[in-house]
């Protein structure tokens, strides 16, 4: 689906899932290469920026954090495609900041109150823009789910925060793992964006950068917090550990010699046995003489 916007000269063409037709129309009317067009109706692995003649073309990937393909992690790519006085972004699926922005485009008025500048790297600018402002609401998501994992941590929840942590964690990897080529091909497009624009637009082109560099400090910061709480909740989850395992050790270690006594006047021997009932008393009693000696001791140690 191609859906074209017009604003003071300049064409933003927004295409989502591009067909064979559409793409070799962009082509036609755009003089775009073969080579750009076969990249266009098919995914990229990498991330990338190449520099033609007339105009740069860029792949990015954008996270989504939550939504996910049989489990797999799931990213979107947008490609980009931006000359003097358009614009193409090219798209496999939905994707909201996109959208949104499209409707600045029908809003004339809103459009003649930014300064949208005189040439297509100011749409390229302000869509960034909105591309990782969506990124950080993600990460803003994932910050509220850090605060909660911190609550229950701290109120003795330490075997349900496992998974949560890992799915977190997963999140976070999925995010860092969508936008690894992000910071290499946005500096290699602030030289190629200088070429097309000039230099009084390097400042917008390091401004994106910018954009880029909070989103992944936002991330990293996220990441720490989230190994410092997962260490946390490892440290507690062992100190329970520990102490069941101190207990067991302890009952265990009372009952060993309870259990000396009754096996030996168990025993069928003519020279230990037991043939009256104060007898099975006298052997009672030794019994809880001997666990209660044993308790007052750990407890003298604070071992209990």
């Amino acid at each position: 689906m191609v859906s074209k916007y017009k604003h003071k000269g300049l064409t933003w063409i927004d295409v989502e899932g591009p067909t064979r037709d559409e793409v070799m129309s962009l082509m036609d009317d755009y003089h775009l290469p073969d080579l750009v067009g076969e990249e266009l109706l098919v995914k990229s692995v990498h991330g990338k920026v190449d520099l033609y003649p007339h105009f740069a073309y860029l792949v990015l990937h954008f996270p989504i954090i939550g939504r996910s393909r049989d489990g797999v992690r799931y990213e979107q790519e947008i490609d980009f495609i931006v000359g003097k006085d358009f614009l193409i972004t090219v798209h496999y699926e939905p994707i909201d900041p996109l959208h949104e922005f499209s409707r600045v485009f029908e809003v004339k008025s809103i459009l003649d109150k930014r300064p949208m500048g005189d040439h297509a790297g100011f749409l390229l600018f302000y869509i960034m823009r909105e591309l990782y402002k969506y990124s950080e609401a993600q990460l803003f998501e994932i910050e509220e789910d850090l605060k909660d994992i911190e609550q229950n941590i701290f109120e003795n929840k330490e075997e349900k925060m496992v998974r949560v942590i890992s799915n977190i964690n997963r999140k976070l990897l999925d995010f860092k793992q969508a936008i690894r080529f992000h910071e290499h091909v946005l500096m290699s497009f602030e030289s190629a964006g200088v070429h097309l624009f000039g230099d009084k637009f390097k400042h917008h082109l390091e401004s994106i950068t910018g954009e880029y560099r909070r989103v992944e400090s936002i991330m990293e910061s996220h990441k720490e917090i989230l190994d410092d709480l997962k260490d946390t909740n490892d440290a507690l989850l062992t100190s329970k550990t520990n102490e069941t395992i101190k207990v067991l050790t302890i009952i265990s270690f009372v009952m060993l010699p309870l259990t000396l006594i009754t096996g030996v006047f168990g025993m069928t021997s003519n020279i230990v046995f037991i043939n009256s009932f104060r007898d099975f008393l006298t052997v009672v009693a030794a019994m809880i003489v001997t666990g209660l000696l044993l308790i007052f001791y750990f407890r003298r140690k604070k071992w209990l």
